[in-house]
């Protein structure tokens, strides 16, 4: 998942960013709401982890504001305000759930693992390169006309690919995210399945969609990523 973390202590932020790129999500980190809206703006995100005391605008203020743009992504409050009322404004203000410090991150990434399974339930977009389309509803995929026969982890990894178009994805994060591992072992079995998805994807079709990237993983685009020397 691509995530954005919004807290001002920098120990703490650093700490979630460390945590989180090693269960293989890409994190981008900010210390305001300001830039928050900023950076979620330009670009999107799969979830938000969201501190509540900020300098300027609050992570209420973030959270409703984000609701405001449909943004439908799981969001979770981490902070040390405890009470009841506080809780109760942070999960009116549109978070999803509200976790309070001290915590581990091994629980806010259980309970961010939890917010993105309740997510797949949302009607979503379908997703489109080229040709090709991927209906996360129906869990089916087309190229062009024919539509394609997809085992359920076929399909979950060229969702994956398909949601970060355009973008590297290394394989620790392709591990985490299809297979739920935190760990290498997976390599060869990632490398077998992509290749099971560029024959059914790819074979005999222009422009050729899925891309490795030696040494890096692997990109899903319609433009060849640049050769490296």
């Amino acid at each position: 998942m691509r995530l954005l973390v919004v807290e001002d202590e920098s120990g703490i932020r650093d700490l979630l960013i460390r945590g989180l790129t090693e269960d293989g999500h890409e994190v981008d980190g900010t210390a305001t709401a300001e830039d928050a809206m900023v950076r979620a703006s330009e670009g999107f995100y799969e979830g938000y982890l969201l501190d509540v005391l900020l300098p300027g605008l609050s992570g209420n203020d973030f959270c409703r504001w984000l609701r405001d743009q449909g943004v439908k992504a799981p969001i979770l409050m981490l902070t040390a305000r405890s009470s009841l009322t506080d809780k109760v404004e942070g999960l009116d203000s549109g978070a999803d759930d509200y976790l309070t410090k001290p915590y581990e991150v091994a629980e806010v990434k259980a309970r961010l693992r939890a917010l993105a399974r309740k997510a797949q339930g949302y009607p979503r977009p379908e997703l489109a390169e080229a040709d090709l389309v991927v209906n996360p509803n129906s869990r089916t995929a087309r190229r062009g006309n024919q539509t394609l026969e997809l085992s359920k982890k076929e399909f979950a990894l060229l969702e994956y690919l398909m949601r970060n178009k355009g973008r590297l994805v290394t394989r620790a994060m392709i591990a985490q995210a299809v297979w739920n591992s935190e760990t290498s072992l997976y390599t060869n079995v990632i490398d077998v399945f992509v290749a099971y998805l560029r024959k059914k994807v790819d074979e005999d079709r222009s422009p050729r969609l899925i891309h490795t990237v030696r040494g890096k993983g692997f990109l899903l685009s319609a433009t060849p990523p640049p050769k490296t020397p």
